[in-house]
Protein backbone atom coordinates (compact mmCIF):
# COMPACT_ATOMS: atom_id res chain seq x y z
CA UNK A 1 0.00 0.00 0.00
CA UNK A 2 1.28 3.46 -0.83
CA UNK A 3 1.79 6.28 1.66
CA UNK A 4 -1.34 8.38 1.97
CA UNK A 5 -1.40 12.18 1.87
CA UNK A 6 -2.07 12.40 5.59
CA UNK A 7 0.99 10.27 6.32
CA UNK A 8 3.09 12.43 3.99
CA UNK A 9 1.93 15.59 5.78
CA UNK A 10 2.65 14.27 9.26
CA UNK A 11 6.08 12.86 8.36
CA UNK A 12 8.11 16.08 8.69
CA UNK A 13 10.96 17.92 10.37
CA UNK A 14 11.25 19.91 13.61
CA UNK A 15 8.75 22.50 14.80
CA UNK A 16 6.61 23.89 11.99
CA UNK A 17 8.68 22.53 9.11
CA UNK A 18 7.26 19.59 7.20
CA UNK A 19 10.68 18.38 6.08
CA UNK A 20 14.19 18.77 7.41
CA UNK A 21 15.50 20.18 4.16
CA UNK A 22 12.90 22.99 4.44
CA UNK A 23 14.32 23.87 7.85
CA UNK A 24 17.87 23.87 6.47
CA UNK A 25 16.80 26.08 3.55
CA UNK A 26 15.07 28.60 5.81
CA UNK A 27 18.01 28.75 8.19
CA UNK A 28 20.34 29.31 5.25
CA UNK A 29 18.16 32.09 3.80
CA UNK A 30 17.93 33.68 7.24
CA UNK A 31 21.71 33.64 7.48
CA UNK A 32 22.10 35.34 4.08
CA UNK A 33 19.41 37.88 5.02
CA UNK A 34 21.07 38.58 8.38
CA UNK A 35 24.42 39.13 6.69
CA UNK A 36 22.91 41.50 4.14
CA UNK A 37 20.99 43.40 6.84
CA UNK A 38 24.10 43.66 9.03
CA UNK A 39 26.11 45.25 6.22
CA UNK A 40 23.38 47.64 5.13
CA UNK A 41 22.36 48.39 8.72
CA UNK A 42 25.94 49.23 9.69
CA UNK A 43 26.21 51.60 6.73
CA UNK A 44 22.90 53.30 7.57
CA UNK A 45 23.52 53.73 11.32
CA UNK A 46 27.03 54.94 10.68
CA UNK A 47 25.72 57.52 8.21
CA UNK A 48 23.14 58.84 10.65
CA UNK A 49 25.68 58.89 13.50
CA UNK A 50 24.36 56.00 15.61
CA UNK A 51 27.38 53.80 15.25
CA UNK A 52 28.00 50.74 13.07
CA UNK A 53 27.64 48.30 15.98
CA UNK A 54 24.00 49.17 16.47
CA UNK A 55 23.37 48.59 12.74
CA UNK A 56 25.05 45.19 12.94
CA UNK A 57 22.90 44.11 15.91
CA UNK A 58 19.74 45.48 14.31
CA UNK A 59 20.55 43.80 10.99
CA UNK A 60 21.23 40.48 12.72
CA UNK A 61 17.86 40.58 14.48
CA UNK A 62 15.91 41.77 11.42
CA UNK A 63 17.54 39.36 8.98
CA UNK A 64 16.98 36.39 11.28
CA UNK A 65 13.22 37.00 11.14
CA UNK A 66 13.27 35.24 7.76
CA UNK A 67 13.49 31.88 9.55
CA UNK A 68 9.83 32.40 10.49
CA UNK A 69 8.62 32.88 6.91
CA UNK A 70 6.66 29.61 6.68
CA UNK A 71 5.02 30.12 10.06
CA UNK A 72 4.20 33.85 9.93
CA UNK A 73 4.69 35.18 6.36
CA UNK A 74 2.65 38.31 7.06
CA UNK A 75 4.92 39.27 9.98
CA UNK A 76 8.03 38.78 7.82
CA UNK A 77 6.65 41.13 5.13
CA UNK A 78 5.66 43.73 7.76
CA UNK A 79 9.19 43.66 9.24
CA UNK A 80 10.62 44.12 5.74
CA UNK A 81 8.32 47.11 5.21
CA UNK A 82 9.32 48.57 8.58
CA UNK A 83 13.05 48.50 7.84
CA UNK A 84 12.78 49.55 4.18
CA UNK A 85 13.42 53.28 5.02
CA UNK A 86 16.78 52.18 6.46
CA UNK A 87 17.69 50.81 3.03
CA UNK A 88 18.06 47.26 4.38
CA UNK A 89 16.16 43.95 4.09
CA UNK A 90 16.39 43.38 0.34
CA UNK A 91 16.53 39.58 0.69
CA UNK A 92 14.02 39.71 3.53
CA UNK A 93 11.44 41.58 1.45
CA UNK A 94 11.98 39.53 -1.71
CA UNK A 95 11.69 36.12 0.00
CA UNK A 96 8.92 37.35 2.30
CA UNK A 97 6.73 38.45 -0.63
CA UNK A 98 7.34 35.13 -2.40
CA UNK A 99 6.39 33.15 0.70
CA UNK A 100 3.32 35.31 1.30
CA UNK A 101 2.04 34.82 -2.27
CA UNK A 102 2.70 31.07 -2.16
CA UNK A 103 0.96 30.58 1.21
CA UNK A 104 -2.75 30.12 1.98
CA UNK A 105 -3.13 33.69 3.20
CA UNK A 106 -6.22 35.36 1.65
CA UNK A 107 -5.46 37.04 -1.65
CA UNK A 108 -6.72 40.46 -0.51
CA UNK A 109 -4.12 40.50 2.27
CA UNK A 110 -1.42 39.51 -0.22
CA UNK A 111 -2.52 42.27 -2.59
CA UNK A 112 -2.49 44.92 0.18
CA UNK A 113 0.93 43.95 1.50
CA UNK A 114 2.39 43.66 -2.01
CA UNK A 115 1.04 47.13 -2.83
CA UNK A 116 2.51 48.55 0.36
CA UNK A 117 5.85 46.92 -0.40
CA UNK A 118 5.81 48.26 -3.95
CA UNK A 119 4.94 51.74 -2.72
CA UNK A 120 7.68 51.61 -0.11
CA UNK A 121 10.23 50.46 -2.69
CA UNK A 122 9.09 53.28 -5.00
CA UNK A 123 9.57 55.94 -2.29
CA UNK A 124 12.96 54.60 -1.23
CA UNK A 125 14.10 54.40 -4.86
CA UNK A 126 12.99 57.97 -5.53
CA UNK A 127 14.84 59.24 -2.47
CA UNK A 128 18.04 57.34 -3.16
CA UNK A 129 18.10 58.24 -6.83
CA UNK A 130 17.33 61.87 -5.99
CA UNK A 131 20.24 61.93 -3.55
CA UNK A 132 22.50 60.35 -6.13
CA UNK A 133 21.53 62.88 -8.79
CA UNK A 134 21.98 65.79 -6.38
CA UNK A 135 25.37 64.46 -5.33
CA UNK A 136 26.67 64.11 -8.88
CA UNK A 137 25.04 67.26 -10.17
CA UNK A 138 24.55 65.68 -13.59
CA UNK A 139 21.74 67.13 -15.67
CA UNK A 140 19.00 64.53 -16.48
CA UNK A 141 15.57 64.54 -18.05
CA UNK A 142 12.66 65.07 -15.64
CA UNK A 143 11.14 61.65 -16.29
CA UNK A 144 14.30 59.60 -15.79
CA UNK A 145 14.20 59.41 -12.01
CA UNK A 146 10.47 58.48 -11.68
CA UNK A 147 10.75 55.93 -14.48
CA UNK A 148 13.74 54.19 -12.93
CA UNK A 149 12.09 54.26 -9.51
CA UNK A 150 8.94 52.62 -10.88
CA UNK A 151 11.00 49.97 -12.66
CA UNK A 152 12.97 49.22 -9.51
CA UNK A 153 9.78 49.04 -7.43
CA UNK A 154 8.19 46.67 -9.93
CA UNK A 155 11.37 44.61 -10.12
CA UNK A 156 11.43 44.25 -6.33
CA UNK A 157 7.72 43.42 -6.01
CA UNK A 158 6.26 41.79 -9.13
CA UNK A 159 8.70 38.85 -9.67
CA UNK A 160 8.46 37.38 -6.13
CA UNK A 161 4.68 37.86 -6.01
CA UNK A 162 4.09 36.27 -9.43
CA UNK A 163 6.50 33.43 -8.70
CA UNK A 164 4.85 32.83 -5.34
CA UNK A 165 1.38 32.77 -6.88
CA UNK A 166 2.53 30.22 -9.46
CA UNK A 167 4.27 27.99 -6.91
CA UNK A 168 1.31 28.21 -4.53
CA UNK A 169 -1.17 27.30 -7.26
CA UNK A 170 1.02 24.39 -8.36
CA UNK A 171 1.40 23.21 -4.78
CA UNK A 172 -2.35 23.30 -4.21
CA UNK A 173 -2.87 21.45 -7.47
CA UNK A 174 -0.44 18.74 -6.40
CA UNK A 175 -2.14 18.50 -3.00
CA UNK A 176 -5.49 18.14 -4.73
CA UNK A 177 -4.10 15.44 -7.01
CA UNK A 178 -2.62 13.59 -4.03
CA UNK A 179 -5.91 13.79 -2.17
CA UNK A 180 -7.73 12.47 -5.24
CA UNK A 181 -5.18 9.67 -5.52
CA UNK A 182 -5.68 8.82 -1.85
CA UNK A 183 -9.44 8.90 -2.32
CA UNK A 184 -9.19 6.65 -5.36
CA UNK A 185 -6.97 4.27 -3.43
CA UNK A 186 -9.49 4.07 -0.62
CA UNK A 187 -12.29 3.54 -3.13
CA UNK A 188 -10.31 0.77 -4.80
CA UNK A 189 -9.82 -0.89 -1.43
CA UNK A 190 -13.54 -0.67 -0.73
CA UNK A 191 -14.30 -2.04 -4.19
CA UNK A 192 -11.87 -4.90 -3.63
CA UNK A 193 -13.52 -5.71 -0.30
CA UNK A 194 -16.97 -5.54 -1.87
CA UNK A 195 -15.79 -7.69 -4.78
CA UNK A 196 -14.54 -10.29 -2.32
CA UNK A 197 -17.86 -10.17 -0.48
CA UNK A 198 -19.76 -10.51 -3.76
CA UNK A 199 -17.53 -13.40 -4.79
CA UNK A 200 -18.19 -15.15 -1.48
CA UNK A 201 -21.91 -14.45 -1.83
CA UNK A 202 -21.83 -15.77 -5.40
CA UNK A 203 -20.04 -18.93 -4.31
CA UNK A 204 -22.64 -19.47 -1.60
CA UNK A 205 -25.49 -18.92 -4.07
CA UNK A 206 -23.88 -21.34 -6.51
CA UNK A 207 -23.54 -23.98 -3.79
CA UNK A 208 -27.19 -23.52 -2.84
CA UNK A 209 -28.25 -23.72 -6.49
CA UNK A 210 -26.31 -26.93 -7.01
CA UNK A 211 -27.82 -28.34 -3.82
CA UNK A 212 -31.32 -27.51 -5.10
CA UNK A 213 -30.60 -29.14 -8.45
CA UNK A 214 -29.19 -32.28 -6.83
CA UNK A 215 -32.14 -32.44 -4.48
CA UNK A 216 -34.68 -32.02 -7.28
CA UNK A 217 -33.03 -34.59 -9.52
CA UNK A 218 -32.24 -37.22 -6.92
CA UNK A 219 -34.90 -36.91 -4.23
CA UNK A 220 -37.95 -37.42 -6.42
CA UNK A 221 -36.60 -40.37 -8.37
CA UNK A 222 -35.09 -42.07 -5.34
CA UNK A 223 -38.26 -41.53 -3.32
CA UNK A 224 -40.31 -43.24 -6.00
CA UNK A 225 -37.74 -46.03 -6.17
CA UNK A 226 -38.01 -46.57 -2.41
CA UNK A 227 -41.82 -46.55 -2.61
CA UNK A 228 -41.76 -49.13 -5.41
CA UNK A 229 -39.20 -51.28 -3.62
CA UNK A 230 -41.38 -51.25 -0.50
CA UNK A 231 -44.37 -52.32 -2.57
CA UNK A 232 -42.18 -54.93 -4.26
CA UNK A 233 -41.34 -56.47 -0.91
CA UNK A 234 -45.02 -56.61 -0.01
CA UNK A 235 -46.18 -58.36 -3.18
CA UNK A 236 -43.07 -60.38 -4.09
CA UNK A 237 -44.54 -63.69 -2.91
CA UNK A 238 -48.22 -62.95 -3.44
CA UNK A 239 -48.13 -61.51 -6.95
CA UNK A 240 -44.91 -62.25 -8.86
CA UNK A 241 -46.23 -60.50 -11.99
CA UNK A 242 -46.82 -57.23 -10.14
CA UNK A 243 -43.46 -57.60 -8.41
CA UNK A 244 -41.72 -57.89 -11.76
CA UNK A 245 -43.57 -54.82 -12.98
CA UNK A 246 -42.49 -52.84 -9.92
CA UNK A 247 -38.91 -54.05 -10.35
CA UNK A 248 -38.94 -52.80 -13.95
CA UNK A 249 -40.28 -49.44 -12.77
CA UNK A 250 -37.49 -49.18 -10.19
CA UNK A 251 -34.91 -49.85 -12.91
CA UNK A 252 -36.46 -47.27 -15.23
CA UNK A 253 -36.50 -44.62 -12.51
CA UNK A 254 -32.89 -45.35 -11.60
CA UNK A 255 -31.84 -44.93 -15.22
CA UNK A 256 -33.84 -41.68 -15.48
CA UNK A 257 -32.18 -40.36 -12.33
CA UNK A 258 -28.73 -41.16 -13.72
CA UNK A 259 -29.62 -39.52 -17.05
CA UNK A 260 -30.81 -36.35 -15.35
CA UNK A 261 -27.67 -36.24 -13.21
CA UNK A 262 -25.44 -36.54 -16.27
CA UNK A 263 -27.40 -33.81 -18.06
CA UNK A 264 -27.15 -31.51 -15.07
CA UNK A 265 -23.41 -32.06 -14.66
CA UNK A 266 -22.91 -31.51 -18.38
CA UNK A 267 -24.80 -28.23 -18.28
CA UNK A 268 -22.84 -27.07 -15.22
CA UNK A 269 -19.50 -27.85 -16.86
CA UNK A 270 -20.54 -26.21 -20.12
CA UNK A 271 -21.78 -23.06 -18.35
CA UNK A 272 -18.48 -22.71 -16.45
CA UNK A 273 -16.43 -23.09 -19.62
CA UNK A 274 -14.42 -26.05 -18.27
CA UNK A 275 -13.94 -28.98 -20.68
CA UNK A 276 -15.20 -32.30 -19.41
CA UNK A 277 -11.76 -33.90 -19.72
CA UNK A 278 -10.24 -31.17 -17.52
CA UNK A 279 -13.08 -30.69 -15.08
CA UNK A 280 -10.96 -31.88 -12.16
CA UNK A 281 -8.28 -29.22 -12.75
CA UNK A 282 -8.63 -26.03 -10.65
CA UNK A 283 -9.18 -22.89 -12.66
CA UNK A 284 -8.19 -19.42 -11.42
CA UNK A 285 -10.96 -16.96 -10.71
CA UNK A 286 -10.65 -14.16 -13.28
CA UNK A 287 -13.87 -12.25 -12.66
CA UNK A 288 -16.53 -11.79 -10.04
CA UNK A 289 -19.94 -13.01 -11.22
CA UNK A 290 -22.82 -10.61 -11.13
CA UNK A 291 -25.24 -11.10 -8.23
CA UNK A 292 -28.10 -12.23 -10.47
CA UNK A 293 -25.88 -14.38 -12.66
CA UNK A 294 -25.86 -17.20 -10.15
CA UNK A 295 -29.66 -17.16 -10.07
CA UNK A 296 -30.05 -17.69 -13.80
CA UNK A 297 -31.16 -21.23 -14.45
CA UNK A 298 -29.98 -23.14 -17.47
CA UNK A 299 -32.26 -23.16 -20.46
CA UNK A 300 -32.32 -26.95 -20.47
CA UNK A 301 -34.64 -28.60 -18.01
CA UNK A 302 -38.18 -29.83 -17.44
CA UNK A 303 -41.24 -27.81 -18.41
CA UNK A 304 -44.95 -27.72 -17.63
CA UNK A 305 -45.63 -30.01 -20.59
CA UNK A 306 -43.97 -32.84 -18.64
CA UNK A 307 -46.32 -32.60 -15.65
CA UNK A 308 -48.54 -35.34 -17.08
CA UNK A 309 -45.61 -37.74 -17.10
CA UNK A 310 -44.62 -36.66 -13.58
CA UNK A 311 -48.13 -37.29 -12.27
CA UNK A 312 -48.21 -40.62 -14.08
CA UNK A 313 -45.07 -41.75 -12.26
CA UNK A 314 -46.69 -40.98 -8.91
CA UNK A 315 -49.82 -42.90 -9.94
CA UNK A 316 -47.65 -45.85 -10.97
CA UNK A 317 -46.15 -45.77 -7.46
CA UNK A 318 -49.64 -46.32 -6.01
CA UNK A 319 -50.62 -42.74 -5.21
CA UNK A 320 -54.12 -41.56 -6.08
CA UNK A 321 -53.38 -38.27 -7.86
CA UNK A 322 -55.97 -35.95 -9.39
CA UNK A 323 -54.52 -33.55 -11.95
CA UNK A 324 -56.36 -30.55 -13.37
CA UNK A 325 -55.35 -27.63 -15.58
CA UNK A 326 -57.22 -24.31 -15.75
CA UNK A 327 -56.78 -21.48 -18.24
CA UNK A 328 -55.15 -21.19 -21.63
CA UNK A 329 -52.00 -19.17 -20.86
CA UNK A 330 -48.86 -20.14 -22.75
CA UNK A 331 -45.49 -18.85 -23.85
CA UNK A 332 -43.91 -18.85 -20.40
CA UNK A 333 -40.16 -18.47 -20.08
CA UNK A 334 -37.89 -21.45 -19.50
CA UNK A 335 -37.12 -20.37 -15.93
CA UNK A 336 -40.79 -20.00 -15.03
CA UNK A 337 -41.74 -23.42 -16.40
CA UNK A 338 -38.71 -25.03 -14.79
CA UNK A 339 -39.49 -23.61 -11.34
CA UNK A 340 -43.19 -24.50 -11.66
CA UNK A 341 -42.29 -28.07 -12.55
CA UNK A 342 -39.82 -28.34 -9.64
CA UNK A 343 -42.41 -27.06 -7.16
CA UNK A 344 -44.94 -29.71 -8.21
CA UNK A 345 -42.24 -32.39 -8.27
CA UNK A 346 -41.01 -31.60 -4.77
CA UNK A 347 -44.56 -31.39 -3.40
CA UNK A 348 -45.34 -34.86 -4.78
CA UNK A 349 -42.08 -36.16 -3.35
CA UNK A 350 -43.05 -34.85 0.10
CA UNK A 351 -46.44 -36.51 -0.25
CA UNK A 352 -44.71 -39.84 -0.97
CA UNK A 353 -42.48 -39.35 2.07
CA UNK A 354 -44.96 -38.18 4.66
CA UNK A 355 -48.40 -39.28 3.41
CA UNK A 356 -47.91 -42.53 1.54
CA UNK A 357 -51.22 -43.72 0.09
CA UNK A 358 -53.03 -40.42 0.72
CA UNK A 359 -55.19 -38.90 -2.01
CA UNK A 360 -53.40 -35.98 -3.67
CA UNK A 361 -54.68 -33.20 -5.88
CA UNK A 362 -52.52 -31.20 -8.29
CA UNK A 363 -53.98 -28.01 -9.75
CA UNK A 364 -52.34 -25.82 -12.38
CA UNK A 365 -53.77 -22.42 -13.36
CA UNK A 366 -52.45 -20.79 -16.54
CA UNK A 367 -53.04 -17.03 -16.75
CA UNK A 368 -51.74 -14.34 -19.10
CA UNK A 369 -49.57 -12.67 -16.44
CA UNK A 370 -48.88 -15.49 -14.01
CA UNK A 371 -48.96 -19.21 -13.47
CA UNK A 372 -50.22 -20.74 -10.23
CA UNK A 373 -49.86 -24.26 -8.90
CA UNK A 374 -51.20 -26.06 -5.84
CA UNK A 375 -50.47 -29.54 -4.53
CA UNK A 376 -52.62 -30.74 -1.65
CA UNK A 377 -52.67 -34.17 -0.05
CA UNK A 378 -55.02 -35.59 2.52
CA UNK A 379 -54.03 -37.31 5.75
CA UNK A 380 -52.24 -40.65 5.38
CA UNK A 381 -54.61 -43.63 5.59
CA UNK A 382 -54.60 -45.78 8.68
CA UNK A 383 -52.62 -48.95 8.32
CA UNK A 384 -50.78 -47.63 5.27
CA UNK A 385 -47.28 -48.83 4.49
CA UNK A 386 -44.65 -46.36 5.67
CA UNK A 387 -41.70 -46.22 3.29
CA UNK A 388 -39.56 -44.65 6.07
CA UNK A 389 -37.97 -42.13 3.73
CA UNK A 390 -35.48 -39.76 5.39
CA UNK A 391 -36.18 -36.04 5.28
CA UNK A 392 -33.73 -33.21 5.79
CA UNK A 393 -36.24 -30.37 5.51
CA UNK A 394 -34.53 -28.95 2.41
CA UNK A 395 -37.44 -29.44 0.02
CA UNK A 396 -39.60 -26.57 1.24
CA UNK A 397 -36.54 -24.31 1.59
CA UNK A 398 -35.51 -25.01 -1.99
CA UNK A 399 -39.02 -24.39 -3.33
CA UNK A 400 -39.27 -21.11 -1.46
CA UNK A 401 -35.88 -19.94 -2.74
CA UNK A 402 -36.78 -20.75 -6.34
CA UNK A 403 -40.14 -18.99 -6.20
CA UNK A 404 -38.84 -15.88 -4.41
CA UNK A 405 -35.94 -15.59 -6.86
CA UNK A 406 -38.52 -15.05 -9.62
CA UNK A 407 -40.50 -12.55 -7.56
CA UNK A 408 -43.33 -14.98 -6.85
CA UNK A 409 -45.34 -15.96 -3.78
CA UNK A 410 -44.92 -19.25 -1.92
CA UNK A 411 -47.14 -20.63 0.87
CA UNK A 412 -46.94 -24.05 2.48
CA UNK A 413 -48.54 -25.51 5.57
CA UNK A 414 -50.89 -28.14 7.04
CA UNK A 415 -54.60 -28.16 6.23
CA UNK A 416 -57.52 -28.39 8.62
CA UNK A 417 -58.23 -31.94 7.39
CA UNK A 418 -54.82 -33.15 8.55
CA UNK A 419 -53.09 -33.01 5.19
CA UNK A 420 -50.58 -30.60 3.68
CA UNK A 421 -50.86 -27.93 1.01
CA UNK A 422 -48.20 -26.27 -1.13
CA UNK A 423 -49.17 -23.21 -3.20
CA UNK A 424 -47.04 -20.99 -5.45
CA UNK A 425 -47.70 -18.13 -7.88
CA UNK A 426 -45.05 -17.12 -10.44
CA UNK A 427 -45.11 -13.94 -12.56
CA UNK A 428 -44.43 -14.74 -16.21
CA UNK A 429 -42.83 -11.42 -17.16
CA UNK A 430 -39.02 -11.49 -16.98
Amino acid sequence: MTTTGEERRTAGGPWWWQRRRSAVLDVGLAGVSALECCVEGAVFTDRVGLGALLGVVLGLVVGSVLVLRRRWPVAVVLVALAVSPAEMGLVLGFVGLYTLAASDVPRRITAVLASMSGLGSLVVSLVRMGQHVDGNGSPMTPWFTPSMAVLMALGMTAPPVLLGLYVGARRRLMESLRERADSLERELQLLAERAEERAEWARGEERRRIAREMHDVVAHRVSLMVVHSTALQAVALKDPEKAAKNAALVGDMGRQALTELREMLGVMRASSGVPVARAAEPEPVVAVPEPRAVLVEEEQGPSLAELDELVGQSRAAGMAVEFSVEGEGSGYGARVERVAYRVVQEALTNAHKHAAGAATRVRLARRPEEVAMQVENGPPPEGGVDAQLPSGGNGLVGMRERVLALGGVFVAGPTDAGGFRVSAVLPVGE
